[in-house]
């Protein structure tokens, strides 16, 4: 059993009926969301070495989390059996501890947690409320942070709260998603013509490696082109492996990682950015006429970026954010875990970035 489902009995075989004798009248959701691999449907053996079992975040507004979740957290502890379905309900502690803070509480004993919904939010994006949510705010929030609040799964939602949060940051408004796309594209402009020359010059090395960080390059393109978030490195290759473009880009990809020679390695690299430019016509997203062809005079095969970055940003509404430098958003701009994973941080280097 995945852990997502084991997760949903464990709430409603354990949980709410106690919740429901211990505070009958309480409001609450009932989640899974935040962090784990059963979150994306990605757990096997190896996962349950840590932070996997069955668990279950409880939701609650700030007054009552005040008044109640202590309490119930205690009163909790005296109740859960040792193990659920053969899984012990106790703690699994590496790397990540039970929650403990201003907005959640959680113990050793058992998996179930209490949260505010501002202080989850808070967790993932920096801010307390969704309210007057602006484009520089978006482009300052990371996929992987992004995935982790809206994906998982929702077992019980009073007033539709979490859902509604969910909902909203879902996926990204369609000119910040054109924005994006356009500046995936002009990083893909930046180095598509340095496997051929770092080849050419006798930098076998240098080249493959230039050609890794395309097919990474390539890879988030076609998150952006499904509109899904991309998930953080572990599972990058395991997503895009799901997506309905992947199909078409594999092949390309896995023959320009596997050449021998720097020529076939660009000309793989040109499949693919070709397959990018063309569904993303056929989508009809920002689409243009794409050419695959030399680079000016030199022998190394690449894409017409700047028709793609042009098409894009043509098709973004909003003045202020067409005029902003083709830069990127957040994880565009830097892949360190340690910014990453610091939603204050990447809202405030965003903005320094862009010159915001």
């Amino acid at each position: 059993m995945q852990g997502i489902e084991l997760s949903r009995r464990f709430y409603g075989d354990i949980v709410a009926p106690w919740l429901s004798r211990a505070a009958p009248d309480l409001p609450h959701s009932a989640a899974l969301i935040g962090y784990g691999s059963e979150l994306l449907g990605f757990d096997d053996e190896t996962s349950r070495d840590h932070n996997w079992g069955p668990r279950v975040h409880i939701y609650l507004d700030a007054r009552d989390f005040a008044a109640h979740a202590a309490r119930l957290l205690a009163d909790f502890a005296a109740v859960v059996p040792k193990t659920f379905l053969g899984e012990p309900a106790g703690w699994r502690s590496r790397p990540h501890p039970a929650a403990n803070g201003p907005d959640a509480v959680g113990a050793m004993e058992h998996g179930l947690e209490f949260h505010t919904f501002e202080g989850r939010l808070q967790a993932h994006t920096g801010l307390r409320s969704l309210e007057n949510l602006m484009p520089l705010d978006w482009l300052g929030l990371p996929e992987q942070s992004l995935l982790a609040f809206t994906a998982g799964a929702v077992f019980r939602d009073d007033g539709g709260r979490l859902e509604a949060l969910r909902k909203t940051l879902a996926y990204f408004p369609r000119d910040v998603w054109l924005y994006k796309i356009a500046c995936q594209w002009r990083r893909i402009a930046e180095e598509q013509a340095f496997v051929g020359r770092a080849g050419q010059a006798g930098d076998d090395l240098g080249s493959r490696v230039i050609a890794a960080r395309l097919c990474r390059d390539v890879m988030a393109m076609g998150f952006l082109l499904e509109r899904r978030y991309a998930p953080y490195p572990k599972w990058f290759g395991t997503g895009f492996s799901r997506l309905p473009i992947a199909k078409t880009l594999i092949p390309h990809l896995d023959t320009a990682l596997r050449a021998e020679a720097w020529q076939a390695r660009g000309e793989a690299l040109a499949s693919a950015y070709l397959a990018l430019a063309q569904w993303q016509t056929s989508k009809n997203i920002a689409p243009f006429e794409s050419v695959v062809g030399p680079y000016f005079d030199r022998p190394f095969l690449t894409i017409n970026t700047d028709d793609a970055v042009a098409s894009a940003i043509s098709a973004i509404a909003d003045p202020a954010l067409s005029a902003l430098p083709v830069v990127g958003a957040i994880d565009q701009v830097s892949d360190l875990t340690p910014l990453l994973t610091d939603p204050g941080k990447t809202r405030a280097v965003i903005r320094q970035v862009l010159g915001k």
